[in-house]
């Protein structure tokens, strides 16, 4: 369950920059807002909102690459390789800085990175005790030393293997390959974020998505289904997506092949008609590759991240995309999203503390606000209205 995390330093944001899933006490109580086991007050959605090129993607991207090296940095990369991160093209400093806060399992964590394309330079992981934090462990880079400090309290990490820990590569990524439970406990958490979003920005759909969303709805029945009923409930023309195994002959070795490809299934009257999904039409394609990566979040709980949600949908699909996680049914582990978005009439389905706005300046810096903290700001305001009338800035200046 995120809470929050800040960045400084990244991509077209150079300043310090905290994104926030965590409410106020005074926040109302509805199916957007959840409490955790901590007693937190969390929001199930925030979704981010600006021009084009002000950074809406960028402000995802901490998220996805924090997960991303923190589970999979050990085994995802060769000791030779460099850290793909970028600091902003126009600061004097090279390192950029991460930081996380979260709870797992009753726990509640605050992760700590500085961090260069070059090497880790200070990573730490926190855990909440009472109303402080107390160390697991940290890990400092010494350029005397040419080597890492590295100290710990109760992370049960053998000194001798944590002290080859390689610079490129999360210290609990590397704890995870030799079986120490809170790193294992930590990747299982990060593995369950699911975005579309890159070092290069956004996945951009193409047809191999399809078949990857395929060969995950296949070894998942109940999945599939759920897939299959959101489809038919959009109003694509479709009573049902089946997923069927089907031979084909690679042309450049002759050899015969099984392949597991989706169809629509159509009926009129008596009439049954099924078409290959590449003969759908885009927005139903991309909405089976977006739920490939959020229903897996909602049937065990999970972060979603995903850029340009309006890509190829309508905008009352997003709605009822949104109703999957604010559903408490559909989902029952308190799953969160966080999202960009052009599709403003979304704002008419969010609070006042659930919108983050992105704006970037002449000169390349771009900033971001969560709505809910300016001045002014009522919660029975019409935010839609008034953001389109320029009401809170973040809009394009054409």
């Amino acid at each position: 369950m995120l809470h929050k995390y800040r960045f400084k330093n990244f991509f077209s944001f150079a300043g310090e920059t905290e994104v926030f899933f965590l409410l106020n006490r005074q926040a109302p109580v509805t199916d957007l807002v959840f409490e955790s086991p901590g007693g937190a007050r969390l929001s199930k959605v925030v979704a981010a909102i600006g021009p084009n090129a002000s950074g809406k993607t960028n402000v995802l991207k901490p998220l996805a690459f924090l997960s991303w090296f923190i589970a999979h940095s050990f085994a995802a990369s060769k000791p030779e390789d460099e850290i793909l991160i970028q600091a902003h093209f126009f600061s004097d400093e090279k390192d950029s800085e991460f930081e996380i806060e979260f709870e797992n399992k009753g726990q509640h964590y605050r992760y700590s990175l500085i961090i260069n394309p070059e090497r880790v330079v200070h990573e730490s992981l926190h855990l909440k005790t009472s109303k402080f934090f107390s160390f697991i462990f940290r890990r400092d880079w010494s350029e005397l030393d040419s080597a890492y400090e590295i100290r710990q309290q109760k992370f049960g990490f053998s000194a001798r293997e944590a002290a080859r820990v390689r610079p490129n590569a999360s210290l609990i990524a590397t704890a995870a390959q030799y079986n120490v439970p809170c790193a294992r406990a930590l990747v299982g958490y990060f593995a369950r974020f699911y975005t579309n979003v890159y070092y290069s920005g956004r996945d951009h759909f193409e047809s191999s998505d399809v078949f990857e969303a395929t060969d995950f709805f296949h070894g998942r029945p109940a999945l599939r289904a759920q897939m299959s009923e959101f489809l038919s409930q959009m109003d694509l023309g479709l009573s049902e997506v089946v997923i069927e195994s089907r031979k084909f002959v690679e042309k450049e070795t002759g050899e015969s092949k099984d392949a597991n490809i989706p169809a629509g299934v159509h009926r009129m009257g008596e009439k049954v008609q099924k078409l290959l999904f590449w003969y759908e039409s885009s927005g139903t394609q991309a909405a089976f590759v977006l739920l490939g990566k959020i229903l897996p979040a909602l049937e065990h709980g999970g972060i979603v991240i995903i850029d340009e949600m309006e890509a190829d949908l309508h905008p009352e699909m997003i709605t009822a995309i949104l109703a999957l996680f604010i559903d408490r049914e559909s989902n029952p582990h308190n799953a969160q999203i966080i999202f960009t978005c052009h599709a403003h009439e979304v704002l008419n389905d969010l609070q006042k503390d659930q919108v983050l706005l992105i704006e970037k300046d002449s000169n390349g810096y771009s900033e971001a606000w969560r709505l809910g903290d300016m001045k002014g700001i009522r919660r029975d305001d019409n935010l839609y209205a008034k953001y389109r009338a320029g009401a809170y800035g973040a809009v394009p200046n054409l």
